[in-house]
């Protein structure tokens, strides 16, 4: 059990004791280093940054956390993610005749998915832009259209064009604005006659 102090006991508190000044510095922090096992996906996130879901040695999927990518010191874990993401998505762009050689048996709901109307093709009127990444190399937006629950990813060069007030809107709901203090007082010095 804790120590308890008895509450009617008068003893006086012991006078404080000079220490000396070495004894009062801040002790050394030391950072404990963990180390990345895998990196498992990339995205965009405050102010444009680029940031990695990482896996850690040691530690359960749960664990995993998204990190800056200035952050990390695991290039070739970061170089390798990115090498197999071009691949995948060089794989997703090849024509149909080049696609039939792959020796996966195909699902019928894949080449469903495939053939169906994406993005903009779909005759849908666009309402927000809900998100945006450049993982592809190429800047998108992920778009919730009128009249549907499904939103697609779009390439921005064509919602600058086909939708450019509802781009304006997604980056003025993300603008931050910085003053200051000397702007503040030149103001303030303007406004007081």
């Amino acid at each position: 059990m804790g120590r308890t102090t008895n509450p009617k006991s008068k003893e006086k508190e012991p006078a404080p004791v000079a220490v000396p000044e070495a004894a009062t510095a801040p002790a050394e922090v030391v950072e404990e280093e963990y180390s990345v096992e895998k990196v498992i996906d990339r995205r965009l996130g405050k102010n444009n940054r680029v940031e990695y879901l990482l896996k850690w040695k040691g530690y359960e999927e749960e664990d995993n956390t998204w990190e800056p990518e200035e952050n990390l010191d695991c290039p070739q874990l970061i170089a390798d993610f990115e090498d197999n993401r071009k691949k995948k998505d060089k794989k997703r762009s090849l024509p149909l005749e080049e696609k039939k050689e792959d020796k996966r048996p195909s699902k019928k709901k894949a080449s469903e998915e495939e053939n169906k109307p994406k993005g903009f093709d779909r005759g849908l009127e666009p309402e927000k832009v809900i998100g945006a990444t450049d993982s592809s190399g190429e800047l998108m937006f992920l778009m919730k259209w009128k009249s549907s629950d499904e939103a697609d990813l779009v390439p921005a060069r064509q919602a600058n064009v086909k939708c450019p007030q509802i781009v304006i809107q997604f980056y003025e709901e993300r603008l931050t604005w910085h003053s200051s203090a000397n702007t503040e007082d030149a103001d303030s010095k303007g406004h007081a006659e």
